[in-house]
């Protein structure tokens, strides 16, 4: 790291063609959602990843560039590691020790792990670090509440023994609260963890907003929440994969088709 130099450039040719059409849809998803997660005000700078595997018996797998905003990330930039967060091409990017040590756990120990989404939003953090964690005040918090984890904070994530505690906290669970430190989400695809985050983040965004007006909240009725949990584990991946992601994707496409190159 000592050695690190800017970039002069964030232009990289194009690997269309160059990459399976598998590959290449998977890193044009996962470019869009990076383009989507600054869009909606969720980047922390450089500080925080979105990763995707790529369907082999590698298990290689797409992670930021750390030298790049995430409205810079283009699918040709994207860098795709091994294991053991080692590029496995050419590259001009650097990756970040603490996104692999989170992101590999999951991608590795969860086989419908293959969208992985870590964020540092003010509004998860809080909840993050509230006791009770995720409270079911809203429609959004009870779609996604039965799913989310909890994890408690160990430090920057760099220590590679931390992986083993995570999975075994995320269990058979589709998101995570990281204790003192954000929003976690995995998917099938690119656009289910996307989807899945969306809905933690507004859960978590209006609970804030909610407990911050004061003391007078309106509890859902009993069995309410359970009811709504079960409606949001059946109508995510729906809305995912034929409905909600779809339409995200042209979005991304509207605010700049650059980012699939």
């Amino acid at each position: 790291m000592a050695n690190l130099a800017p970039l002069a450039s964030v232009e990289i040719p194009s690997l269309q063609g160059k990459v399976s059409d598998e590959e290449w849809k998977i890193r044009v998803d996962l470019a869009a959602a990076y383009r989507l997660v600054a869009y909606y005000g969720w980047d922390d700078l450089i500080f925080t990843h979105l990763s995707a595997r790529i369907p082999g018996p590698e298990h290689h797998f797409l992670l930021n560039p750390y030298n790049l905003m995430f409205e810079e990330v283009t699918a040709s930039s994207l860098v795709k590691v091994d294991t053991n967060g080692h590029p496995v091409e050419p590259t001009p990017f650097i990756t970040n020790p603490a996104g692999f040590t989170i992101h590999s756990a999951l991608h590795m120990a969860r086989e419908d792990a293959h969208a992985v989404m870590h964020l540092h939003t003010p509004h998860g953090q809080a909840v993050s670090a509230h006791s009770e964690g995720l409270l079911p005040l809203t429609q959004t918090a009870m779609l996604i509440r039965g799913d989310v984890a909890y994890h408690d904070y160990e430090g920057v994530a760099v220590d590679l023994d931390e992986r083993e505690r995570l999975v075994a906290n995320l269990g058979e669970k589709g998101a995570m609260l990281l204790r003192n430190h954000g929003t976690l989400a995995i998917g099938e695809s690119v656009g289910e963890a996307f989807l899945r985050i969306y809905f933690l983040e507004r859960a978590c965004e209006a609970q804030i907003l909610a407990l911050s007006a004061g003391d007078n909240l309106n509890n859902p009725p009993q069995g309410a929440p359970e009811v709504t949990a079960q409606q949001g584990k059946i109508g995510l991946k729906l809305a995912a994969g034929a409905l909600a992601w779809p339409a995200l994707l042209r979005k991304a496409y509207r605010l700049d088709p650059g980012f699939a190159a």
